[in-house]
């Protein structure tokens, strides 16, 4: 557990040196577990997150950007009433647990001064943020309610006094010394990290195997020593924030964890740093993957039945090929008209399109005569003939709607909320899926494409599309003639375009990498990416959304690099 109360210890102190008597300005609800507050301290303003997140809970000063919902939560109209315009007086740690509470002063709708606590529960699928009066120490709201059915412990309800979780009675490790520290671990029964994770509070499984493996030599007194000198580095703010990659898993600690060895690294600068690159993205996965998950099993499930229905059109072909048998049984017929009869079931004839001149039996309807018959055979060489033409559109235009679906499968996989409702509408508008009956339909189809924008290294603009509308929007409205369009080749992707008609090095090969990581090829190297002008780029009419052609295009080779995307929407 990467975020235990050691790892809260720290992010405390950082809050509290960059926001304690700070003016809340703004409070934003983007979704229904995260809250945004926008802060004035110290000369700046700065944006702390909160978040009740059942497996990405946490709290920490953030960059990104959010978009928020057109009418704001209850809870968040609640915080604005309380708390826009406070002043936050106080930041602290709940003993080791991983709860933060902020005291904020502000002043009533009488001007009366009034004090509030924001009680930050950082506990897994538990966690919470609570809105709590001071004075009565009574809840105000919460994110999460908790009725008595479900907790018998603590109600989290409004007008409901405000109880801590369960305590541990473990001991705090600032205040442990030697001699503490012996008398609560047993050296004789083993697994001492189990044992300080038990006897400790704040100490989790990751903190524990560090303080063992840097003690070497495990006894009675390195043990003792280690733990202190670590604990001493947090007291003293020597951290050292970090990721630690292995085995396309990934690791946060605020100290270099050294028993995870052949382990790759990167340092951050501060915590928070260190939680904006973490979750960048994965909480947003996770809203995506619960919005769009109809969405996604539909798009795949029509994938398939295209797949199916070439198939099945592929073994009409078949069928459609032998037409060329009827036309030679029909000539063949009427070349040997009289020696055929009405009424005859077969005629044996000589086929003179075999080389060997060998003969043929041509099946007969006795019913008909042998004119109706030539007739039926040359009526069926038609009918097939016709058929193959029709047959091999039909497969064309399933392949065009394969190659369409992996294009919307692709950019559900890079998508925001947001980029989840333009390919909903996309696919409403399309006829494929039935259109929503919503008075708000049309002002929401009125409104422009929201596109992602990053900047270069040196200064020029990147503007990226992440799905078909935003793609057509950015190509064929936002983009000028001389602006430099970038798309993986052969792939499904995203459009890509400078602002500039004559782009450094360095800016296409970092535009060429941003293309390359919102495509099918995110997860792979040496990415082909073709660049070429705006004015190059063409969409065939009667095209599907998002689909283009181009020509007098180069190609470069990147290897994605999230690392440089991310640093690059920072810019």
């Amino acid at each position: 557990m990467s975020f235990d109360g050691l790892f809260t210890y720290t992010i405390t102190k950082e809050l509290k040196e960059g926001l304690q008597n700070g003016k809340i300005t703004k409070i934003h609800q983007p979704y229904k577990y995260d809250l945004i507050f926008q802060i004035r301290a110290g000369g700046k303003n700065h944006r702390l997150f909160l978040s009740a997140h059942p497996s990405y809970a946490r709290i920490h000063l953030t960059n990104e950007s959010y978009e928020n919902p057109s009418e704001p939560p209850m809870f968040c109209m609640l915080l604005r009433k309380h708390l826009e315009g406070g002043i936050i007086e106080h930041i602290e740690q709940l003993d080791m647990e991983r709860i933060i509470i902020l005291d904020i002063k502000s002043r009533n709708e009488l001007g009366d001064l009034t004090e509030k606590r924001l009680m930050i529960e950082i506990m897994g699928r538990h966690s919470n943020i609570i809105l709590v009066d001071k004075d009565r120490d009574m809840i105000l709201d919460s994110v999460k309610h908790l009725s008595p059915a479900v907790n018998r412990h603590r109600t989290v309800l409004p007008g409901q006094p405000y109880v801590l979780p369960p305590q541990q009675g473990k001991v705090n490790p600032f205040e442990a010394d030697e001699e503490t520290f012996l008398k609560k671990l047993d050296f004789n029964s083993g697994k001492l990290d189990a044992q300080l994770v038990q006897q400790f509070a704040g100490i989790s499984p990751l903190f524990a195997k560090e303080v063992i493996y840097r003690a070497g030599l495990v006894n009675r007194s390195t043990v003792p020593k280690t733990f202190i000198t670590m604990i001493n580095e947090l007291r003293d703010n020597k951290i050292q924030p970090q990721i630690f990659y292995k085995n396309n898993r990934e690791t946060f600690y605020m100290m270099n964890l050294t028993h995870l060895e052949s382990t790759e690294a990167k340092t951050f600068s501060s915590v928070s740093e260190l939680l904006d690159r973490y979750y960048y993205g994965k909480a947003e996965r996770d809203r995506v993957k619960q919005q769009g998950n109809d969405l996604e099993r539909f798009i795949v499930n029509e994938k398939k039945k295209n797949e199916n229905k070439i198939k099945k059109l592929e073994a009409t072909l078949d069928q459609a090929e032998k037409a060329n048998q009827y036309r030679i049984y029909g000539e063949l017929l009427t070349a040997n008209i009289y020696a055929v009869k009405k009424g005859d079931k077969t005629a044996q004839v000589n086929n003179y399109y075999d080389e060997n001149n060998g003969v043929v039996t041509i099946p007969l309807d006795p019913q008909k005569t042998p004119s109706e018959n030539a007739q039926k055979y040359f009526s069926k060489y038609q009918k097939a003939k016709n058929s193959i033409e029709v047959v091999q559109q039909q497969i064309e235009i399933a392949r065009s709607e394969i190659q369409y679906f992996e294009g919307l499968i692709q950019q559900i996989e890079s998508a925001s909320p947001r980029d989840i409702e333009e390919i909903r509408e996309e696919l409403m508008e399309g006829g494929y899926l039935k259109q929503r009956q919503s008075r708000n339909l049309k002002k929401k189809k009125s409104l422009k494409p929201v596109l992602e924008h990053y900047l270069s290294s040196d200064g020029t603009e990147i503007v990226v599309g992440k799905n078909n509308k935003q793609n057509e929007y950015l190509t064929n409205k936002l983009a000028a003639r001389d602006d430099v369009w970038f798309h993986t080749k052969d792939i499904p992707g995203s459009h890509v375009v400078i602002r500039s008609k004559h782009p450094s090095e360095t800016a296409i090969l970092e535009a060429a990498n941003i293309a390359a990581y919102f495509s099918k090829a995110k997860n792979s190297s040496s990415v082909p990416v073709d660049f070429t002008a705006i004015r190059h780029v063409k969409k065939p009419s009667g095209s599907k959304p998002g689909y283009v052609i181009y020509d007098n295009q180069q190609t470069v080779y990147v290897t994605p690099n999230e690392d440089l995307v991310f640093r690059l929407r920072k810019g």
